[in-house]
């Protein structure tokens, strides 16, 4: 898809509001019919600009009240380095978010814990076993200020 429209605009903007919106509601929205908005929201679908419709689930509800800002180095820069660590933390249940970074530190990660207990656990039993690992700076949020899912359109 090479350019959205104002059309594909008004579309996004409804399904990041609700994701369970009807197809029917959706098109009165945007002003088309019911089989164009279907189709338009097909194409947006299939080509990657939606890329799925999820629930949040607030952590703490699960009972994880801690979130830590962990900063990792590795030993190096290598392919194969990284895409081992990659692998690697995937697995890890309570890591949320995880970004190759540039400058000082080489991954970011937002990471759930239930208490620090349970975080000093989730370092102990995973995070300083990932493969290549040489510092393991954490951080713990005081209190979040935004969250926000989706970008504007």
């Amino acid at each position: 898809m090479a350019q959205l429209d104002a059309i594909d605009a008004a579309i996004l903007k409804a399904v990041q509001q609700n994701g369970r919106i009807s197809n029917a509601e959706l098109a009165e929205r945007v002003g088309l019919s019911p089989s164009a908005c279907s189709r338009r929201l097909d194409i947006l679908e299939k080509s990657g600009v939606i890329n799925g419709y999820h629930a949040r689930v607030s952590p703490k509800a699960l009972d994880y009240k801690m979130i830590a800002i962990v900063h990792i180095s590795l030993s190096g820069q290598f392919a194969k380095t990284l895409a081992e660590f990659e692998a690697a933390v995937k697995l890890c249940p309570n890591v949320l978010v995880c970004y190759l970074m540039s400058g000082e530190y080489d991954y970011i990660l937002r990471v759930a814990a239930k208490d620090l207990e349970d975080y000093e656990r989730i370092h102990r039993d995973w995070l300083s076993a990932l493969p290549h690992v040489v510092k393991i700076n954490s951080s713990f949020a005081l209190r979040e200020i935004i969250d926000r899912p989706n970008v504007g359109v």
